[in-house]
């Protein structure tokens, strides 16, 4: 299987292997959601419950510009203030009405201010909600995670977390696709999930970029156990696991982009290449895996001999993938002129961190 899916990732891209040098901003870490798996999530007053300042987003936004990023990943807890009253307040305190008021605001800051470009996960949206995202950000993304409903069900992973029942989101990814939205979703592995369920999201998508063709990128991720979620005593998927969703992923999507987490494979994650993958994800030469705080991104040249180590060259690439740039490009407004600053004559990043 492994042979077969590497096979088809050359004939799909051959020889490159491409990572966005990007800066991770998490714009807020409340969030209504209680998955039992997530380490970034707070409640309002829970200690490292924190809303970044349009200060702060430049901040870090223009630190990583000067170190060579080219991406501003946005992410977010999903509509907090609709169950936190403190959360109504901080955004009036910044002058807006909702966390996705907020958001957009944001990333209009960090286009106009800086040549980073945007890429917000904010959870679910509407279709007038990804309109006007998407006049600030090139790509967009939102993990389906699973299409198994058993992980809703009391002790489930997704137990009290209403946004991740799999129609809501599934409905957010086919309205990004009548938009013509770039638009990265994936999977996540170890959850609760069984093979088959894994196969079945994988369809999903599947069938969703078919009648679009908008999924620019599909992430295959694994579970990670950590001491203070409700599944630290969860295991987790095992190498061959990872590898064979990853091979499964790609055999079933040849022409979609596959990417997979370094950090989370370490420290022998350049084996993910034997499985099909073409990207590395987002890897940031600044700020840390707020997700995943425990696993380290690769520094880029220890990721950069690694790569070149399994015979294929690596490449910087922009949040929005060469193949899907048309769309945007060929829009008007500051969007627009950022991402013809941006690209090379292929369609990837011009400069790399």
């Amino acid at each position: 299987m492994l042979t077969a899916a590497r096979n088809a990732k050359e004939r799909f891209k051959p020889r490159v292997i491409t990572y966005s040098p990007k800066v991770f901003l998490p714009l807020t870490n409340i969030c209504r959601d209680y998955c039992g798996y997530c380490t970034f999530r707070r409640d309002p007053g829970e200690m490292g419950a924190h809303t970044m300042t349009p200060e702060e987003v430049l901040q870090v936004a223009r630190a990583g510009e000067k170190m060579g990023c080219t991406e501003a990943l946005f992410s977010l807890g999903d509509k907090p203030e609709l169950l936190f009253p403190q959360m109504r307040e901080t955004l009036r305190h910044l002058g807006y009405n909702s966390t996705l008021q907020y958001l957009e605001k944001m990333c209009e800051l960090v286009l106009r201010e800086t040549t980073l470009l945007p890429h917000p996960n904010p959870g679910l949206l509407s279709s007038e909600w990804l309109k006007r995202l998407a006049a600030y950000s090139p790509s967009m993304g939102l993990m389906l995670e699973s299409t198994s409903e058993s992980l809703m069900c009391s002790g489930g992973a997704h137990d009290n977390a209403p946004d991740k029942l799999p129609s809501k989101r599934l409905r957010t990814i086919e309205n990004a696709g009548k938009l013509s939205i770039p638009f990265t979703t994936g999977l996540l592995i170890g959850i609760g999930e069984t093979a088959e369920d894994r196969v079945d999201t994988l369809i999903a998508i599947r069938n969703l970029h078919r009648r679009y063709g908008h999924i620019q990128e599909v992430i295959v991720q694994n579970f990670r156990v950590k001491p203070a979620i409700p599944m630290s005593s969860w295991p987790e998927p095992s190498r061959g696991e990872m590898l064979r969703a990853v091979a499964v992923a790609r055999l079933l999507m040849p022409d979609v982009n596959i990417q997979a987490p370094p950090n989370l494979s370490a420290p022998n994650y350049e084996e993910l290449l034997d499985a099909g993958i073409n990207d590395w994800g987002g890897v940031s030469p600044l700020t840390p895996d707020f997700i995943n705080p425990e696993a380290p991104w690769p520094h880029l040249e220890q990721l950069k001999l690694r790569t070149e180590m399994k015979g294929y060259t690596l490449k910087p690439r922009l949040p929005v993938y060469p193949e899907f740039i048309g769309g945007p490009i060929n829009g008007t407004g500051l969007l627009a002129q950022r991402l013809a600053d941006a690209i090379d004559a292929d369609g990837y990043a011009r400069r790399a961190a």
